[in-house]
């Protein structure tokens, strides 16, 4: 299988995505949990996990947070920002979200939908018409010239979805992943030092060139008819900045980091807060190696243009609030900041009729505004991960948000997130299940 370092390859996303899916929680058990929220032994299984895998020979630090509903958010903090950086870890320290930049950018898109400025099902080509006559490979991955015209226009709902059949740099291969990359359609970036096998090369420079580029490449897919993880989130950037009249990263600070109070959330961490930026590692056969130090980070530079799919950088407190808004669906403090309807829409199944759940997204899965959506026993459950080993979900039925933050690629490389899975779900059962707390 392909490596994807966004998200630490199919293999860790099918992990990742099921942290915090706490199936058979039911709703009538939230008083409970409310009043065991003010327990300190709230997570401890998650707390030895954290202490288990900080310290020499491990990671410098580590922070795991576990929100419920009417409490304050409770963090298991442990260690540094680094080996080398003793700046001690806090919830307000900085961490690469990569991929968990996602949701941010499909709820973005929502309050658009929301206003009627965008529609779900309305062509790209609306916004940006030269999207209006793609081309679709005849064989995914095959020659570039081998292409038929596509048959469906790409919408507003399938870039929020990965149906639009757009491909990305890091999960394709053979001619169009050189083409990608030859056309600066990388939508990230790693670290100023040249690293073979997490290298994402030279990026476009500005999301207005990365879109118009990108439609003169042809589709790997037919769009709306498969699941495919590609740059869709990064064009809807563009399209939520010519839909709004704003920049994107201009848009987003308006209309969501301030209203939420996310002031540490940025694609651009100033040099007065960069001892607050975390260490990224390399993990190479259990050994960490440093790859994107704090203090000369590369998210220091500004961006060659926001990455709405992968750009961000934020504190586990900023993520949280933004997964309690989704939480109050749509409202926090008081300040609402988008319609509950479009709240209800995003983390609910978005994915076109007759597209098969994501088969890359086991247990069984739908999707919406840039994030995964449990079904079955993981039904409310709304989250996404990213390439450096973070993870946060919201359960939308119960209001319990949970995260996890740390650095090192890929994900997959160590059995942390699988055991912090474990102990989560554990702790929370454990919750249930204190005679303390019973006929709260």
């Amino acid at each position: 299988m392909k490596r994807d370092i966004f998200t630490g390859g199919w293999l860790a996303r099918r992990e990742l995505l099921r942290l915090g899916a706490m199936a058979g929680l039911g709703a009538a058990l939230m008083p409970r949990l409310a009043l065991a929220a003010a327990d300190p032994e709230t997570m401890p299984r998650v707390v030895a996990l954290v202490d288990r895998w900080v310290g020499p020979g491990k990671f410098p630090g580590m922070i795991a947070a576990l929100g419920l509903p009417g409490q304050d958010t409770r963090y298991a903090v442990r260690g540094t920002d680094g080996f080398l950086d003793l700046d001690p870890l806090s919830p307000d320290s900085l961490f690469r979200i990569y991929s968990m930049t996602k949701p941010i950018t499909g709820f973005a898109a929502m309050l658009l939908i929301d206003e009627g400025k965008l529609s779900l099902d309305q062509p790209v080509a609306d916004i940006l018409p030269k999207f209006a006559k793609m081309q679709v490979q005849v064989t995914p991955d095959g020659p570039l010239d081998t292409v038929r015209p596509a048959r469906t226009p790409i919408t507003i709902r399938h870039l929020l979805t990965h149906t639009s059949g757009l491909g990305y740099s890091i999960v394709q291969s053979g001619p169009i992943k050189m083409a990608y990359e030859n056309a600066g359609l990388v939508a990230g970036r790693v670290s100023h030092m040249v690293l073979p096998g997490l290298g994402v090369g030279k990026s476009a420079p500005s999301l207005a060139l990365f879109a118009d580029r990108l439609a003169e490449l042809p589709l790997v897919y037919e769009p709306g008819t498969r699941w495919s993880y590609g740059v869709g989130l990064d064009l809807l950037g563009r399209v939520i900045e010519v839909a709004s009249g704003q920049p994107f990263d201009a848009f987003l600070k308006q209309r969501l980091f301030d209203p939420l109070g996310m002031a540490s959330t940025g694609f651009q961490v100033p040099a007065a807060d960069a001892k607050r930026l975390t260490t990224n590692f390399a993990a190479v056969y259990g050994t960490f190696i440093a790859i994107d130090p704090g203090d000369t980070s590369i998210y220091l530079d500004k961006p060659p243009f926001p990455f709405g799919g992968s750009g961000l950088v934020s504190s586990p407190r900023d993520y949280d609030r933004f997964l309690l808004m989704l939480a109050n669906l749509g409202a926090i403090g008081g300040t609402r900041v988008m319609s509950e309807a479009a709240v209800r829409a995003g983390t609910g199944n978005l994915l076109p009729a007759g597209v098969p759940r994501p088969a890359a997204l086991p247990p069984a899965s739908d999707f919406g505004a840039g994030g995964r959506v449990g079904v079955g026993a993981e039904a409310g459950i709304f989250g996404w991960a990213g390439a450096a080993g973070t993870v946060a979900t919201v359960d939308m039925r119960r209001g319990i948000r949970s995260g996890i933050y740390v650095q090192f690629m890929p994900p997959d490389a160590l059995p942390l997130l699988p055991e912090y899975q474990q102990a989560l779900r554990d702790d929370v059962m454990a919750l249930i299940a204190r005679p303390t707390a019973v006929g709260a």
